[in-house]
C-alpha cells in the first residue's frame, strides 16, 4: 500500500466544480461562534457537492483568515450567502418549496438512519450554535428534525462533526438513488 500523492487525486478545477451537479441540499449555519467550524463545514460541503451554505446571525462569513485555515479554499468553490435573520431565510426557502430540517435533539425527531429522502424535494438543514443548538424559534418553523443517534454519555457532537456525519449519510443515500 502506497499513499497517493495530491497530484494523483484527479481533483477537478474550481470552474468544473461550479458547473457539476450538486446535491439538492442547502446547509444553514445559525449563530456559529467558531470560525474553524464554519471553515470545516465549507470543506465538507465542497467534498460532498452541497448546493449552498447560508450563514446567519453571528456566524462569520468569508473572506476571513480563520475560516480559510480550515476551509482550504472551499469558500471559493461552494456557493454561500449571509442573512442576519434565520427566520427570513426559512420563510424564503419555504416559498421555494424547500423542506427545512433542524439537526437537533427534539421531540419526535427522525433518527438519521431512518431519514428517507424524497427525490422531488430540495432540503435545507439547520445547524445551530455550539452551546445552545438550533434556536426554538427556528425549530418552530421547520418541517421536522433529524437526530444523530448517539449511545455514549455526552449525546452531543461538535457542529462540524455533526454536519460531516449528516452530509455523509445523505450523500450515501443519494448515491444509492443515482440522483448524483
Amino acid at each position: 500500500m502506497k499513499k497517493i500523492e495530491n497530484a494523483d487525486l484527479d481533483r477537478i478545477s474550481i470552474e468544473e466544480f461550479k458547473t457539476i451537479k450538486k446535491l439538492p441540499i442547502t446547509i444553514i449555519l445559525d449563530d456559529i461562534r467558531s470560525l474553524h467550524n464554519v471553515g470545516s463545514v465549507f470543506r465538507t460541503s465542497d467534498a460532498f457537492l452541497i448546493n449552498e451554505i447560508i450563514l446567519c446571525g453571528i456566524t462569520a462569513s468569508p473572506p476571513n483568515k480563520e475560516i480559510h485555515k480550515t476551509a482550504l479554499g472551499a469558500t471559493e468553490t461552494v456557493n454561500w450567502q449571509y442573512h442576519a435573520s434565520i427566520i427570513e431565510v426559512i420563510q424564503q426557502l419555504k416559498e421555494k418549496n424547500y423542506k427545512i430540517f433542524a439537526v437537533e435533539q427534539v421531540e419526535n425527531s427522525i433518527k438519521l438512519n431512518d431519514f428517507k429522502l424524497n427525490q422531488q424535494v430540495n432540503y435545507a438543514l439547520i445547524f445551530g450554535n455550539e452551546v445552545k443548538g438550533v434556536a426554538q424559534k427556528a425549530i418552530n418553523l421547520c418541517d421536522g428534525a433529524i437526530e444523530i443517534p448517539q449511545l455514549g454519555t455526552k449525546h452531543s457532537l461538535n457542529i462540524a462533526v455533526s454536519c460531516g456525519v449528516v452530509v455523509w449519510d445523505l450523500f450515501q443515500k443519494y448515491l444509492k438513488t443515482n440522483r448524483i
